[in-house]
C-alpha cells in the first residue's frame, strides 16, 4: 500500500463491523435533526399544519407565516429579497421554470441561449427541448480543470442572445466558476444569467449570489435539508421576462402553482440558516478532509485528478483510475458508498459526459469515481475510504488482463 494511505488507514483497522462509509452525493447530504424537528413542527394536528393559502383561519395564516420566515431565511443564504423566492420541487424544477419560463416567453424577440457541455443534465435536457423548439445554444468551451473563462463567454454572446445558463460549481468534478465575472458580463450586454447553485449554497461564500444572477437554482437537500423542496431566485429586473411552465392555483406570485408543503419548506429555511451560521466552518473542515483523501490516494501509480487542483469545492474530489472500470471498482468497495458521477446520469451506465468535455477518453472516464464530503463525514470515513480504496485498485490491477 502506498506510504500515505497506510499511514492515513493504520489507526483502527480492527473495527471491521463498523458502518458504511458514505462518500457519495446522495449520502453525504443526511437532514440535519435540527431541520427534521423544524419540519415535524409542520406535521401534525398539534402544529402548523394547515394550508398557507388559506387565509380565512387561524392554521392557514400560521402556516403562511412558517412558509414566510422560511423564505427569509432562504434569501439570506444567497443575499436576495425574500419576495425574489419561488419555492419548487428542487433545483431541477427551478432550472426547467428559469429556462424554459423565459426562453418561451420571448421567443418572438430572442432565441440564442449560451452555456457549456459540462452543466447538469437539468439545464443540459430543457436546452435541447428548446432546441427542438426552434432555439439554437451555442456551446462554451472549458479549460482542462472545467472552468468557462470570461474571454470565452464574451466571445459566445450575439445581439440575439436571451439567456446564458452556466452553473456555479461543477456537481461531478467541484469546479467553481467566476459568475461575478459571467454577470457582469451579461449585464453589460443586455444579457440573462442563470446560474446553478445547488452545489455552492453551504459550501462557497454565496450572500452576494443575487448580486451576480438574474435566475438562481438551488435545492435543500444538498445543505441537509429534505428531498423535494428547493427555490428559483428571480431577480425584480428578470420577473418580466419570464412566465409559469405549470399552472393551477397561481400560487409563488403566479410562477409556479401548487399547494405549497409547509413542512417542506420549514425544513429548507432551517437548514438555509445553519448553512449561513455554520457553512463556512463545514467548508473549512471538508477542505481539509478531501485534501487528506486526495494526498493518500494519488500515492496511487495512474491516478489522476479530474478538475482543479486548486480552488474547488471543498466537497468533491474526482479522480481517475487507469486501467480499471469505474463500476468494477464501485462494485469492489463494498463497505464504501461513492459513485461514478452524478446521481442523475448513473441509470444510463454511460462515461461522464462532463469528464469527456474535459478531454478524458472514454477508458478515464469509465473509470472514475466521485468521492463526495459533508457535514457528517469524519476522519475517520476518509481513512476507511483511503484504505478501501487502495486495497481495490491494486487488487482488480493485478487480475486486470
Amino acid at each position: 500500500m502506498p506510504a500515505a494511505a497506510a499511514a492515513l488507514t493504520m489507526a483502527g483497522r480492527a473495527h471491521v463491523d463498523e458502518r458504511p462509509v458514505y462518500l457519495d452525493n446522495a449520502a453525504t447530504t443526511a437532514v440535519d435533526p435540527r431541520v427534521a424537528a423544524a419540519m415535524a413542527e409542520c406535521l401534525t394536528e398539534e402544529g402548523v399544519y394547515g394550508n398557507p393559502s388559506s387565509s380565512t383561519h387561524r392554521h392557514g395564516r400560521e402556516a403562511a407565516r412558517r412558509v414566510e420566515t422560511a423564505r427569509h431565511e432562504v434569501a439570506a443564504l444567497i443575499g436576495a429579497a425574500p419576495d425574489c423566492i419561488v419555492f419548487t420541487s428542487g433545483a431541477t424544477e427551478a432550472s426547467n421554470l428559469a429556462l424554459l419560463g423565459t426562453a418561451r416567453a420571448n421567443a418572438d424577440r430572442r432565441r440564442h441561449l449560451v452555456s457549456a457541455r459540462t452543466e447538469h443534465r437539468a439545464t443540459l435536457d430543457p436546452l435541447r427541448q428548446l432546441g427542438r423548439e426552434g432555439f439554437t445554444t451555442s456551446w462554451v468551451d472549458t479549460d482542462e480543470a472545467g472552468r468557462v473563462t470570461p474571454a470565452a463567454l464574451r466571445a459566445a454572446l450575439r445581439p440575439d442572445t436571451l439567456l446564458v445558463s452556466l452553473m456555479h460549481v461543477n456537481n461531478e468534478t467541484g469546479a467553481v466558476q467566476d459568475i461575478a465575472a459571467f454577470g457582469a458580463l451579461c449585464r453589460e450586454a443586455g444579457v440573462l444569467f442563470h446560474c446553478d447553485l445547488a452545489q455552492a449554497v453551504g459550501k462557497l461564500p454565496t450572500t452576494g449570489a443575487a448580486a451576480w444572477v438574474d435566475f438562481g437554482s438551488f435545492t435543500a437537500h444538498k445543505i441537509h435539508g429534505p428531498k423535494g423542496i428547493g427555490a428559483l431566485y428571480v431577480s425584480p429586473a428578470a420577473r418580466p421576462w419570464l412566465r409559469p411552465i405549470m399552472f393551477g392555483g397561481g400560487q409563488e406570485r403566479g410562477l409556479r402553482s401548487g399547494t405549497l408543503p409547509t413542512h417542506q419548506i420549514a425544513g429548507f429555511g432551517r437548514a438555509c440558516a445553519l448553512a449561513a451560521a455554520e457553512g463556512a466552518a463545514d467548508a473549512a473542515r471538508m477542505a481539509a478532509l478531501r485534501a487528506a483523501l486526495w494526498e493518500a490516494l494519488r500515492q496511487l501509480p495512474g491516478v489522476l485528478l479530474n478538475g482543479p487542483a486548486e480552488g474547488g469545492s471543498p466537497a468533491i474530489l474526482n479522480l481517475s483510475f487507469e486501467g480499471i472500470e469505474g463500476e468494477s471498482l464501485v462494485t469492489a468497495l463494498t463497505d464504501v458508498a461513492v459513485s461514478t458521477g452524478s446521481a442523475c446520469s448513473s441509470a444510463s451506465g454511460e462515461p461522464s459526459y462532463v469528464l469527456h468535455a474535459l478531454g478524458r477518453d472514454t477508458g478515464l472516464a469509465q473509470s472514475s469515481l466521485r468521492f463526495s464530503l459533508g457535514r457528517y463525514t469524519s476522519r475517520r470515513d476518509v481513512e476507511r475510504a483511503a484504505d478501501a480504496v487502495c486495497r481495490a485498485v491494486m487488487r482488480l490491477r493485478s487480475v486486470a488482463p
